[in-house]
């Protein structure tokens, strides 16, 4: 069975920051581009951070110089987010898909559960 598991969310302040953590499981997702979405209540769900399988990393304009991604070479892929701010809020969910990193969450074969940040002001 394939799953990608989600860990590190939580409540902070804004300005502080946390580390997200994805682990897959099931199968080898090296080869799979890897990325971050986040969904706010009442908003779309929004690809937040991706990287493909050689590295490539490409970010949403709100969190450029804020948020890190990065992967290992095992089946891990991470977040970095520093500087939070209140609209950082949001379920984040990880998923994987073959190819190249695409903004359409319809695109993405596997998704993680989802974890919760929550920035208060």
């Amino acid at each position: 069975q394939v799953q990608l598991v989600e860990s590190g969310g939580g409540s902070v302040q804004a300005g502080d920051s946390l580390r997200l953590s994805c682990v897959g499981s099931g199968r080898t997702f090296s080869r799979y581009a890897m990325g971050w979405f986040r969904q706010a209540p009442g908003k779309q769900r929004e690809l937040v951070a991706a990287i493909t399988s050689g590295g490539s990393t490409k970010y949403v304009d709100s969190v450029k110089g804020r948020f890190t991604i990065s992967r290992d070479n095992a089946n891990a892929v991470y977040l970095q987010m520093n500087s939070l701010k209140p609209e950082d809020t949001a379920v984040y969910y990880c998923a994987a898909k073959v190819g190249v990193v695409t903004p359409n969450r319809w695109h993405y074969e596997y998704w993680g559960q989802g974890t919760q940040v929550t920035v208060s002001s």
